[in-house]
């Protein structure tokens, strides 16, 4: 399934798996010339592009997993319809195949802060890092979460189907990839913080820079919630996978 999807999804491509670097490289400029020039929106301490970058990276993994699961059930309805394996399978091959496309392009985040770091650009790195992968995992269990519990709904409700991707991007919008919580003021910064993934794109920025909001209450917020959305999803996947293939 990781192999069929990512080979898929470029074989008729030109520059193939290229897109992995070429996609965040240029939603960083143009982010880093709209909101970082001419909004000139504070990046909370850490250079312009590397900020958005790392917003755009971590959301991306976020979004396509969510977007990817949320049709599980219509785009594999051939396969499951005649044979049997553990249909959880399908969105955790999802998941893992967004890894592989998510740490390629971690690696241009690492060669930007090995790049500021020679330009004299002071981070402050520490044992938070330790935390990173913490986080890659409640992105990913988030992203699964939510979209078990779509795909199951759009077997009964179609329209879902539609509303999930614009969903996704109004969800980006209250999630802090294009601006630092730090700059939230009044009621909004409860709307933004209570957002399941933004002390999660905080946590990441704050454990690769040394900038961001992070503390024990907020990791424990990040970790409470995403699992709560992954167990509901897997309880809702389940229940749905058994007769879905009568309504889908």
């Amino acid at each position: 399934f990781v192999k069929r999807d990512i080979i898929s999804f470029y074989k008729q491509t030109i520059f193939g798996p290229i897109w992995f670097i070429v996609q965040p490289i240029l939603t960083t400029i143009i982010y880093t010339f709209i909101f970082g020039n001419l909004a000139e929106i504070s990046t909370d301490g850490i250079p312009k592009p590397l900020f958005y970058l790392i917003g755009i990276t971590s959301w991306s993994y976020f979004s396509e997993t969510f977007i990817k699961t949320s049709t599980i059930f219509r785009d594999n309805a051939a396969i499951f319809g005649k044979v049997y394996f553990p249909r959880v399978i399908s969105p955790l091959s999802i998941a893992a195949s967004n890894l592989i496309k998510f740490f390629i392009q971690f690696l241009i985040i690492i060669f930007l802060i090995i790049f500021y770091l020679i330009k004299g650009v002071h981070f402050k790195i520490d044992y938070h890092l330790i935390y990173l992968p913490v986080f890659i995992l409640l992105m990913a269990i988030q992203g699964l979460g939510f979209g078990m519990i779509i795909t199951a709904l759009t077997t009964k409700y179609r329209d879902l189907v539609f509303l999930v991707t614009f969903g996704v991007q109004l969800m980006m919008y209250t999630t802090t990839v294009i601006y630092p919580l730090s700059t939230v003021k009044g009621n909004m910064y409860w709307i933004i913080a209570l957002n399941p993934m933004t002390f999660i794109i905080e946590g990441i920025k704050y454990t690769i820079s040394g900038y961001g909001i992070f503390s024990f209450y907020t990791f424990m917020y990040s970790i409470l919630v995403s699992f709560l959305i992954f167990i509901t999803g897997y309880i809702i996947f389940n229940k749905v996978e058994k007769t879905f293939i009568d309504t889908i």
